[in-house]
């Protein structure tokens, strides 16, 4: 008898605080990086990082899931708060209400039990959306990276502060003539050691590694007083104490901003169920287990509720710090709690340092972290098949980067579902067979008189709106026939637009006097045609057979005497 592996809370201490302060390790840049691009302050993504880790980790779906601020969850979030601070007042009323909205959602999707949807998103809508939010975060950090400001840049030109993509993009040329040299440098310095430290050893951090070299780099230029153009903006003051629970925000709702909010909470949690759940499979791959994707979910969207009451973004699963947390021997959720309780003792400790972490740096990284979101691999595979696949990933890619989210996703799928049903009924199609009684035929000798006269339809899958119009076309092309025996016995199924082209189909043989004989009719197939009055109505119940052999039958039968 094998042993079984002990998982519970307390079975596997050293390894789960091992990979807990790995993932703070990772943590800990990328919280302050996603905080900071958000708008919200690097503290709010710091926030997220410990109270959504813990929250989610206690009720715990999945073991070894380590929770964090997000790119496509800060990219909503960023544009929720711009757009919310943009009204007449009341604009954190807004974005509070809509991230806690966000939770409270996602809670709900576990207990309707959605996640066992997420897994129909297609591969190349899938690509295309991570493609998408990639291309946003590096388009977000453009300007910040060559040390420019678009937004006080926008209306110090009397343009108005900056709106999205559209904008950035407007202004893409203007940092390379307007660029600092100094902010290029330490970026560029960043990035290097992003990518190079992990080819000296993987168990090198190398994001907080960057963050610290850049940081004191900056102080060391800072000393040598080189002038304006060498001094570097940072992410300014970090509050080294709790924040406060806002609760009574949620009193201060203003019910004329219902849709706004409501709409923005659904994109938040529609997406954080997605990433989440996606960083749950990758989880369950690594350590061969099976995670509980509602209970997830429930965890989820408790972490996010109190986060947004402590003035945090939302966030979902990380891929990075759970395959971190995986690979440095963290098993069970105390991992995960243990990461956002060191991550709360250096905010306790050390915040008040965080402040001098300048922005080239942590653009830098975020630049990386959108590199490492685009999946290079599949977009080349799905460039090169060039089908309708490579079409869904294309118009992905542009809704995510132009226009919303979750559009993006929604007409991803609509697309990806409409190919995936006319190539099922193309299919259908070349495997159903038509002609004569064959085999059949021989077993029951029936003579070729008979046999002659009946046109045999063998249909093979399901019998469904994607193939209903080839069937209709495929049967009034039958002409110079007694008798058709249409054989279902390969059909697992019939919807209703299925049904209603086979009774069209029947009362137009009827009409000529042909007569239909249905064989291979499986159960629950036959009481559907009974719930409808196809059987008997359009057709008698003496015609219509579950076994292939006694239909035939019948129908050699019935025409011998009408000789």
């Amino acid at each position: 008898m094998s042993k079984t592996e002990k998982t519970g809370f307390f079975s596997n201490i050293k390894g789960d605080l091992t990979g807990g302060l790995t993932a703070a390790i990772i943590a800990l840049p990328m919280g302050l990086a996603f905080g900071l691009q958000s708008g919200m302050g690097a503290e709010a993504g710091l926030y997220t990082a410990i109270i959504l880790a813990i929250v989610a980790s206690i009720i715990a779906g999945t073991k070894t899931l380590i929770s964090d601020p997000t790119g496509p969850m800060t990219i909503v979030a960023a544009g929720i708060y711009a757009a919310a601070m943009d009204t007449d007042g009341g604009g954190m009323v807004v974005v509070i209400c809509t991230f806690a909205l966000a939770g409270i959602f996602q809670i709900a999707f576990g207990f309707i039990k959605v996640a066992q949807y997420v897994k129909y998103i297609s591969y190349p809508v899938l690509s295309g959306f991570m493609g998408g939010i990639g291309i946003i975060i590096i388009l977000f950090q453009w300007h910040s990276f060559f040390g420019e400001n678009l937004k006080d840049e926008m209306i110090k030109n009397g343009e108005g502060p900056a709106n999205g993509v559209i904008d950035i993009i407007s202004h893409l040329p203007d940092p390379i003539m307007h660029h600092h040299w100094s902010s290029i440098i330490l970026g560029l310095i960043t990035i290097l050691l992003i990518y190079l430290l992990p080819l000296i050893s993987r168990k090198i951090p190398a994001g907080l590694i960057a963050l610290i070299i850049g940081t004191l780099i900056s102080f060391g230029i800072a000393e040598l007083n080189l002038g304006e153009e060498w001094t570097f903006k940072t992410i300014g003051a970090i509050p080294d104490t709790l924040p406060d629970f806002q609760i009574g925000v949620l009193m201060e709702f203003d019910i004329t901003k219902l849709t706004i909010i409501v709409v923005g909470a659904l994109t938040l949690a529609g997406l954080g169920t997605i990433d989440t759940l996606l960083t749950s499979v990758v989880a369950d791959n690594v350590t061969k287990t099976k995670h509980n994707g509602n209970r997830e979910l429930m965890g989820q969207g408790l972490g996010n509720f109190l986060a947004a009451l402590f003035g945090g973004i939302p966030g979902a699963g990380s891929t990075t710090g759970t395959v971190a947390n995986i690979n440095s021997n963290g098993k069970t959720n105390l991992s995960g709690i243990v990461k956002g309780l060191i991550l709360l003792l250096v905010l306790l400790g050390l915040g008040k340092y965080l402040e001098a972490v300048p922005i080239p740096v942590l653009s830098a990284l975020l630049i990386t972290v959108g590199i490492g979101i685009i999946d290079f691999t599949g977009i080349k595979r799905l460039i090169k098949i060039r089908n309708s696949d490579t079409l869904v990933l294309a118009l992905v890619i542009l809704l995510t980067v132009f226009a919303d989210l979750l559009v993006a996703v929604g007409v991803g799928m609509v697309l990806s579902s409409f190919f995936f049903m006319q190539k099922m009924g193309d299919i259908v199609e070349e495997q159903s067979k038509t002609g004569s009684l064959s085999e059949i035929g021989k077993k029951l000798k029936i003579p070729d008189s008979i046999k002659n006269r009946v046109y045999n339809y063998e249909l093979d899958g399901p019998l469904f709106y994607g193939f209903s119009d080839q069937f209709k076309a495929q049967a009034e092309a039958i002409k110079d026939k007694d008798a058709v025996i249409i054989n279902l016995s390969s059909v697992p199924y019939i919807d209703a637009s299925g049904i209603y082209v086979l009774e069209e189909v029947i009362s137009n043989f009827k009409d000529k006097g042909i007569e239909v004989v249905l064989v291979g009719v499986k159960d629950h197939i036959f009481k559907q045609f009974e719930n409808l009055k196809v059987i008997p109505g359009t057709l008698p119940e003496e015609n219509a057979y579950n076994s292939v052999r006694a239909g035939v039958k019948y129908l050699k039968n019935k025409l011998e005497d009408e000789l």
